[in-house]
């Protein structure tokens, strides 16, 4: 597994995790129907529910996005989410080879909270994701109310 722009995904990377920066999340491609190049191949400023709108059927691809939650009036969490799409009807070498390429791509992002392996876009609405993330996180500022 290779990426076709090493560069740009570091550059992308950094731009999801900079709080200062619009761009929140990412997307990582195969290059080609065939073989493992992957690459960039899309960044957005409108979170969770825009890449997951990128996510195509008959394909696996990556997302890296930033979400923001707040915990009670006063304060605010920004947490990280690395996203594995395989479509259900992806082909199945690709299918098999994302169980390996989904861990490089993961240290090449840099830091998660979560990871989620999806085949529906109906699995990441925010609300289901947040939730994740507050299960993950340990401590429940909202009473169980999630």
């Amino acid at each position: 597994m290779s990426f076709a722009n090493e560069e740009e995904v570091r550059k992308a990377s950094h731009a999801v995790t900079d709080d200062k920066n619009e761009i929140n999340w990412l997307l990582i491609d195969y290059a080609a129907a065939r073989g493992d190049a992957l690459a960039l191949t899309a960044t957005g400023t409108g979170g969770l529910a825009e890449l997951a709108e990128r996510f195509e059927e008959g394909s696996a691809q990556y997302g890296y996005v930033r979400v923001e939650y707040a915990n009670d009036t006063e304060s605010k969490r920004v947490k990280f989410v690395f996203v594995v799409w395989i479509s259900e009807t992806a082909k199945v070498m690709r299918k098999a080879g994302v169980s390996v390429h989904s861990g490089n791509v993961g240290k090449q992002l840099g830091y998660c909270s979560i990871q989620v392996t999806v085949s529906s876009k109906a699995d990441l609405k925010e609300e289901l994701i947040v939730k994740r993330l507050r299960d993950a996180g340990g401590a429940d500022y909202n009473g169980g109310r999630g």
